[in-house]
């Protein structure tokens, strides 16, 4: 495997953490046992000091041993074991008395060293550790005592201390990284999961989702949100997909029909009139087109979100009367009589004028297309707290139940109105008004009755 994995990288900065943490413990346990031992020898030195220093008698000339025969005891004959060396001098240095395990060895004298002091000397090629203690007579420095013991008990515990670390050291290390692998391992299991699944995913395979692991952690959530956003691709897929059907049939319909009118207009010669007719009939349609392609084009705008919005205080009243009169001819061809309701005070509202007139537009277009000829479109504004509501209500064809949460989506045309090939309709016009609400933050509803009407309502902050 790559040296460079993730998983090494994880194992590799693990070990780095944890040999700086080690090294640290170890670097104080050496320390703690070092400082230990030299306090443990320290502590046998002023022992040794206080024992002996009762056991001397000092004169106003002379220094004497009380019981001389100390000196002969097996600690002072022995240098193999823990051995404790003594030395009496006079004033001036000069040696009064050693332990026989001195022999002809002196330990170190400093004779301007008026105090206590710890020194480490090397005795015979050995370490030792001495003091040199002043004795007094009547405020007077009449001699001193110097007291040494052996360093090598402390010297070998310590040194060995520092090999087993040593030893130790890279061991726990090597212990650890391998323990690091295969935690990391387990740990990237749910990447490798992502990346099997992603490897699998294809235009042809959109439903595989990567499993969830069992912990609650950042590899969760990492994994629940791309699921979420493999979801999003599916459904924008989906529409695409969708899409490009529905605007495929709704443009080869109207180009069949105009390629049709045409086939029969050249097949035999006829009178300008029927020219006339077909040709109009053939810019009605080639309108139609236009249309869907004005539509289509908003759609793949809302796709791509590249609206851009011009927010400004808006005269809700005017833009919905210049909607009404835009559909003047269409509503008197229908003999639709437009009932207006407006407040006496003009109602204003911060929104986008251009995308308001065209959901306007698409919803008194509805209301004018799906009602019944001598009919009535009833257009409402009112002030509701702090929002304004503006109501379409017509006495049209209406939408059944089942059929009423689906009239927003791209396409879709109700049963009831396919029922009635005279009115004609591609499904967009709601769908558009939707989405342009959700920009604006306009709340749309809708309830309708079947064969008795439609209301479509906007709550426009």
């Amino acid at each position: 495997m790559n040296k460079f994995s993730l998983k090494n990288r994880i194992a590799f900065f693990y070990i780095i953490s944890a040999a700086m943490l080690i090294f640290v413990v170890f670097f104080s346990i050496y320390n703690i046992v070092s400082l230990t031992m030299n306090n443990k020898v320290n502590e046998h030195i002023d022992f040794e000091v206080k024992e002996y220093k009762e056991k001397i008698r000092i004169g106003e000339n002379n220094i004497e041993l009380i019981n001389p025969e100390e000196w002969l005891k097996r600690e002072h004959n022995e240098v193999s074991v823990d051995p404790v060396f003594l030395q009496i001098t006079n004033s001036v240095g000069t040696v009064i008395e050693t332990s026989e395990n001195l022999k002809s060895k002196n330990l170190l004298f400093n004779y301007k060293l008026l105090k206590d002091k710890v020194t480490d000397i090397k005795l015979s090629g050995k370490s030792v550790r001495q003091i040199q203690v002043p004795l007094y007579y009547k405020n007077k420095i009449n001699g001193y005592i110097i007291v040494a013991v052996s360093m090598e008990e402390a010297i070998l515990i310590i040194e060995k201390l520092k090999s087993i670390l040593f030893v130790i050291f890279p061991i726990v290390l090597l212990f650890l990284f391998f323990i690091a692998q295969f935690i990391a391992g387990r740990s990237i299991k749910p990447i490798n999961a992502i990346i099997t699944t992603s490897n699998a995913i294809t235009n042809d395979n959109l439903k595989s989702r990567i499993p969830l692991p069992r912990n609650r952690d950042e590899l969760f959530t990492l994994t629940k949100t791309i699921n979420n956003l493999l979801d999003r691709v599916e459904s924008t897929i989906e529409r695409e997909k969708q899409f490009t059907s529905d605007a495929s049939h709704e443009l080869r319909t109207p180009l069949a029909i105009i390629k049709g009118t045409l086939e029969v207009l050249i097949r035999k010669p006829r009178n300008p009139e029927e020219y006339q007719e077909k040709i109009i009939f053939c810019i009605s349609e080639v309108d139609r087109i236009n249309n869907l392609v004005d539509q289509l084009l908003l759609l793949a705008r809302f796709e791509n979100q590249k609206l851009s919005l011009n927010i400004e205080h808006i005269n809700i009243n005017e833009c919905v009367a210049e909607s009404i009169n835009r559909f003047k001819n269409k509503a008197k061809s229908k003999n639709i009589i437009v009932v207006k309701k407006f407040p006496k005070e003009e109602l204003y509202a911060k929104t986008d004028g251009y995308f308001l007139t065209i959901i306007l537009h698409n919803l008194i277009s509805n209301a004018l297309k799906y009602s019944k000829d001598n009919g009535q479109v009833e257009v409402v504004i009112e002030k509701n707290d702090y929002k304004t509501i503006v109501k379409i209500i017509d006495n049209g064809i209406g939408i059944s139940s089942d059929e009423i949460g689906k009239v927003f989506n791209s396409f879709y045309r109700t049963k009831t109105s396919t029922n009635h090939p005279e009115i004609k309709g591609i499904g967009l016009g709601l769908s558009i008004a939707k989405r342009l609400c959700d920009i604006l933050s306009i709340t749309i509803t809708i309830t309708s009755k079947e064969n008795i009407g439609t209301t479509l309502e906007l709550s426009i902050s």
